[in-house]
C-alpha cells in the first residue's frame, strides 16, 4: 500500500486512479484530482515545510503539526534555505558541495568563494541593527521571511534580497521586542529631520542670503547638513539599491538610490567643482543649482514613510496576537494530595488535574472532571453566547469561564493546543500567495525597467525642449519620475489583505489554509456536502421510545432498566441511550450478570430484573415474543436503528435512534441557499436515511450510498459542467473529494486527512461558518482590488506628471520632494485599506 501524497489516504497501486514518477520515486492517487494537483506544485505536497503543515495536523484532535524540513541546505551567498533537490546550482568548494538558490549566486561563489565562506549566508542581507542575518539567528532563532516574497527565508531579521523590504518573523510570539528594523529607521528619520528642515529653509529662501555670506558658502552650508541625511540616513536605501542590481532584482529602493543619488551626486559636484558644468545647466545669473534640499527632504520623506509602514505592517498580525495572548501564563494544579499550587503553563502535563476560578482563562485543552460552569469561546469560534460545560464536556484552552468554578484534566498542553495549531495555520495561510497576485508580479517584472527609461526620456525631453537652464529641469524631472514611481504600493497590494483577511477569518472560527482556497471561495457556486458529522452530529441519538400497550413497564421505567443495563456497554447506540436516560433524569441502578453479544445486543439483570436489549434477531434468539412488534417494523424506515427492549421474558418496547441533525444546520442550509449555493448533498448512508435529512432541510438534491472514489467523481462531475465546486465533510472518506474540489471545506471535528485535503477549516464543524468564510472572501477580494486599482492609477498618473507630460498644457511640475511625500502616502494608504479588513463584518 502507498500513501497518496495529496490527501494522504492509503492507495492500493494495483487500483491506484493516477500515478507519477519523479526523480527515481513513483507516487501513486487516489483520483486524477490528487494526481492534476500534485503535478502542478509537486514541491508543495514533497516538501510541506515550504509551503503547508504536513500530513496530520488535526485541528481539534491533538496531534502535533509535523513540518518536514526535507533536505535543506544554506545558500552560502544570499543566506536562502534551499532544499537540495530544487537547488537551481551546485558548486564544489574544498571537497564540500554548496547548493544555490539562483545562477547568479553559484557566478559570485565560484568568484570569491572565500568571501562568502568566512560569514556564510551574510553578504546579500543586510540588518537593520548594523548585523547580519547569521548573527542575528544566534541572538534569536528566529525565521524571517518577505510578505512580498515568500520563498525569501532566513534566521533572523533582515532585508529581503529581492524586493529590498524588511523581513518579518515566520512564527508569531505573544510578547514581542522592539522591531529592530523599525528601531533603526526611526533613529535615523529622527536623527536626519532636524539637518534636512534647515537645508529646505536654505533653499527656499537661501537667495537673501547672498549679500552676507562669500560667493558659494551657502552650497557648501547646504552639502554640510544635506551629507549626514543622503549618507547616513539614506545608506540602507544605497546599499539595497545596490544589491538589486547586483542581484538583478531591482525594486523600490534601486528608484529611490538613483533618484536621490543624481540629486546629492549633482549637487556635491556643483559646489566643488562649478566649472565642470555647462551653460545649459546654469541659470540667468551663470550659476549651477544645487538640489541638496530635494535629495536631504526625499531621504527623511522616505524615512517617514518607511517608518509608517512598518509600524502598520506590525497591526496585520494584530489578530493572531490577540489569539496568542488568550493563553494564561500559570495553572493552578492539583497534586495526589489534593493539594493546590500554581505552577506555569510550561510545567503542565497530560493527565494533570487543574482547577479554574471564575473570570480565569482555560490553561490548556482537555475535559471537564468535577464542577460545571458557561465558557465564553468567542475568539475561538466567533460565537458571541457562552457554552455550558458539565463534566465529559471538551473545554479549549484560551477561553474565558464565565461563571462557576470547575476541576478539567489536561489532555492537549503546548504546541498541541486547539489554540497553538489554530496560531500555526494562520500564521503559514497569511504567508501563502493568492492567484490575483499573479496580476501585480507580472507588472512589477517589468515596472522597474520602466521607469528607468521614463526617466530617460523625461530627462532628453527637458534637455532637448524644455526652457532653460534645461539640463537642471531634465535632471529635478528625471528624479521626479524615480521617486513617484516606486513600486512598493503595488507589491504590497495583495499581501498585506491576505495577511488581514486570514487573521480576522481565525477570530471567527474560519482557518484561511491558503490564500488561493480564500479567493476561490467567493467564486464557487456549489456547495456538496457531505452528510454524516457535517449536517447531522454523526453520532446517534434516541429519537422516541415507544411502549407496547400489552406491556406493564412504562416509559420511565424502560429507561431507568435499559440505561442502567447499556452503561457497561461501550457501543455508540448504548452511549445514546444512557445519554437518553440521563437527560431524562431516570434513576440508574447496577447491573449484574451483564453480557455482551456483538452485533447483537446486551443482557444482565437491573434492580432484580432479567433486562434484555439488542436487535429482534437477538431477542428472537433468547425466547421472546416479538408478535407485536411486527406492526411497527415501518418505524424505522427512515433510516433510524430500533433497539428492542424485553423485560423478565416480555417485549417492553423499543428505542428508535437517529444521527440527529446539527441544531444549526438548518439556519445554516438557508443561510448558504441564500447565498447563492446550489446544495447538493452526498453520503454512504441508506437512501432512506438520506431522503429523509433532505427533506428535513429541504435539499433538492442528494445521492445516496456513494463511496469515497464515488464522492470525487461527483465532484469531478460537477466541474466538467462549468461549475465551481466546494466541498464540505470530516471524514476519511471525504478527503479525495476535498482534494478534487476547487475549495476542499473541513469540520474542525474531523479526520486528520479530511483537514489535511482541505483548504478551509471550521473549528467548530458548524456550517454557518461557510457564509462567514464567503463574506470573508469577498471583502478581501474587494480589498485586494482596491489596492490594486490605487496602486495601478498612482503611477498611471503620477510619473507623466512628474515627468512635465502636462507642463505645456496646465504648467503643472512635480518637485521631487512631493513626488517622495506622494509615494509614502501610497504604500502607507495601502496598507490601512488593508486593516480595515480586521473589522469587517461577517
Amino acid at each position: 500500500m502507498e500513501k497518496d501524497p495529496v490527501c494522504g489516504m492509503t492507495v492500493d497501486p494495483a487500483k491506484a486512479a493516477a500515478r507519477e514518477e519523479r526523480k527515481g520515486k513513483t507516487y501513486f492517487f487516489c483520483s486524477a484530482g490528487c494526481a492534476g494537483k500534485f503535478a502542478a506544485e509537486p514541491e508543495k505536497y514533497l516538501f510541506p515545510a515550504q509551503g503547508r503543515p504536513a500530513a496530520g495536523l488535526n485541528i481539534v484532535g491533538g496531534s502535533l503539526p509535523v513540518i518536514s524540513a526535507g533536505p535543506a541546505e544554506k545558500d552560502p551567498v544570499c543566506g536562502m534555505t534551499v532544499a537540495g533537490e530544487k537547488a537551481a546550482a551546485t558548486a564544489e568548494h574544498a571537497g564540500k558541495k554548496y547548493y544555490f538558490c539562483s545562477a547568479r549566486c553559484e557566478e559570485r561563489f565560484r568568484a570569491e568563494p572565500g568571501r562568502f565562506l568566512a560569514a556564510p549566508g551574510t553578504a546579500g542581507m543586510e540588518s537593520a541593527g548594523g548585523k547580519s542575518g547569521a548573527a542575528k539567528a544566534e541572538e534569536k532563532n528566529v525565521r524571517y521571511t518577505c510578505p512580498m516574497d515568500p520563498e525569501i527565508v532566513q534566521m533572523g531579521p533582515g532585508v529581503c534580497p529581492k524586493c529590498g523590504m524588511a523581513l518579518e518573523p515566520m512564527e508569531v510570539i505573544a510578547e514581542t521586542g522592539p522591531d529592530p528594523e523599525l528601531m533603526a529607521m526611526t533613529r535615523r528619520f529622527w536623527v536626519s529631520v532636524p539637518l534636512a528642515l534647515p537645508v529646505l529653509l536654505l533653499g527656499m529662501f537661501g537667495e537673501r542670503l547672498h549679500g552676507v555670506l562669500p560667493h558659494g558658502a551657502l552650497a557648501w552650508i547646504e552639502m554640510a547638513l544635506a551629507s549626514p541625511v543622503v549618507l547616513w540616513g539614506g545608506g540602507p536605501f544605497f546599499v539595497r539599491g545596490w544589491r538589486s542590481v547586483v542581484n538583478r532584482s531591482p525594486n523600490m529602493f534601486t528608484l529611490i538610490a538613483m533618484g536621490t543619488g543624481a540629486a546629492y551626486v549633482e549637487s556635491v559636484a556643483a559646489t566643488v567643482a562649478p566649472g565642470w558644468f555647462p551653460a545649459s545647466f546654469r541659470t540667468g545669473m551663470g550659476e549651477v543649482p544645487v538640489y541638496f534640499e530635494a535629495a536631504a527632504v526625499i531621504t527623511a520623506l522616505v524615512l517617514l514613510g518607511q517608518v509608517l509602514e512598518l509600524r502598520a505592517r506590525q497591526r496585520t498580525s494584530g489578530a493572531i496576537r490577540a489569539l496568542l495572548q488568550l493563553e494564561p501564563q500559570k495553572a493552578q494544579r492539583i497534586g495526589a494530595d489534593g493539594t493546590e499550587r500554581e505552577v506555569p503553563l510550561d510545567e503542565v502535563r497530560r493527565g494533570d488535574r487543574l482547577r479554574v476560578r471564575p473570570g480565569e482563562r482555560v490553561p490548556v485543552d482537555g475535559a471537564v472532571r468535577e464542577g460545571a460552569s458557561a465558557v465564553d469561546e468567542s475568539m475561538i469560534t466567533g460565537e458571541p453566547l457562552p457554552v455550558e460545560k458539565t463534566p465529559g464536556s471538551a473545554v479549549t484552552g484560551g477561553t474565558l469561564n464565565t461563571s462557576g468554578s470547575f476541576v478539567m484534566e489536561a489532555e492537549r498542553v503546548g504546541s498541541e493546543t486547539l489554540l497553538a495549531q489554530i496560531v500555526k495555520t494562520v500564521s503559514e495561510a497569511q504567508r501563502s500567495r493568492a492567484p490575483i497576485q499573479r496580476i501585480a508580479d507580472r507588472v512589477a517584472g517589468y515596472f522597474v525597467p520602466a521607469v528607468v527609461a521614463a526617466a530617460l526620456l523625461a530627462f532628453a525631453g527637458w534637455a532637448l525642449y524644455g526652457p532653460e537652464p534645461r539640463l537642471a529641469h531634465g535632471l529635478l524631472s528625471a528624479v521626479s519620475v524615480l521617486i513617484i514611481a516606486c513600486p512598493c504600493a503595488l507589491g504590497l497590494a495583495t499581501p498585506m489583505s491576505i495577511m488581514v483577511g486570514v487573521g480576522r477569518g481565525a477570530a471567527a472560527g474560519v482557518l484561511i489554509r491558503s490564500a488561493e482556497a480564500l479567493e476561490r471561495l467567493a467564486k464557487a457556486d456549489t456547495l456538496i456536502v457531505d452528510k454524516t458529522g457535517t449536517l447531522t452530529e454523526g453520532r446517534p441519538v434516541v429519537a422516541s421510545l415507544q411502549v407496547f400497550a400489552g406491556g406493564k413497564t412504562t416509559k420511565e421505567e424502560i429507561l431507568s432498566l435499559a440505561g442502567s443495563l447499556e452503561r457497561s456497554s461501550e457501543h455508540p447506540l448504548a452511549r445514546a441511550i444512557v445519554r437518553a436516560a440521563g437527560e431524562a433524569k431516570a434513576p440508574l441502578a447496577p447491573a449484574t450478570d451483564f453480557l455482551a453479544s456483538a452485533g447483537g445486543g446486551v443482557e444482565g439483570r437491573v434492580a432484580g430484573k432479567a433486562v434484555l436489549a439488542g436487535t429482534a434477531e437477538f431477542l428472537r434468539a433468547r425466547r421472546v415474543d416479538l408478535g407485536e412488534w411486527k406492526e411497527t417494523d415501518e418505524a424505522a424506515g427512515a433510516g433510524g436503528t430500533q433497539i428492542l427492549v424485553a423485560v423478565e421474558g416480555q417485549l417492553a418496547g423499543f428505542f428508535l435512534l437517529r444521527d440527529a441533525i446539527k441544531a444549526t444546520t438548518r439556519d445554516a442550509v438557508k443561510a448558504l441557499r441564500a447565498d447563492g449555493l446550489r446544495l447538493v448533498m452526498i453520503t454512504g448512508d441508506r437512501r432512506e436515511a438520506a431522503a429523509e435529512v433532505a427533506r428535513e432541510l429541504g435539499i433538492e438534491e442528494f445521492e445516496a450510498g456513494v463511496l469515497p472514489a464515488g464522492k470525487a467523481e461527483i465532484v469531478r462531475r460537477y466541474r466538467q459542467q462549468g461549475r465551481v465546486v466546494a466541498m464540505a465533510g470530516d471524514g476519511v472518506n471525504d478527503a479525495p473529494a476535498l482534494a478534487e474540489a476547487e475549495i476542499g471545506i473541513a469540520m474542525g471535528n474531523g479526520t486528520d486527512v479530511a483537514i489535511e485535503s482541505a483548504g478551509i477549516v471550521l473549528v467548530k464543524g458548524d456550517l454557518r461558518g461557510i457564509v462567514r468564510a464567503r463574506a470573508l472572501s469577498r471583502a478581501t477580494l474587494r480589498n485586494i482590488r482596491q489596492n490594486l486599482v490605487w496602486a495601478f492609477l498612482y503611477n498611471a498618473l503620477g510619473v507623466p506628471v512628474a515627468a512635465g507630460v502636462f507642463y505645456p498644457l496646465f504648467g503643472w511640475l512635480l518637485s521631487p520632494m512631493l513626488a517622495s511625500a506622494a509615494m509614502s502616502f501610497s504604500s502607507v494608504s495601502v496598507i490601512a485599506n488593508a486593516l480595515r479588513l480586521s473589522k469587517a463584518k461577517l
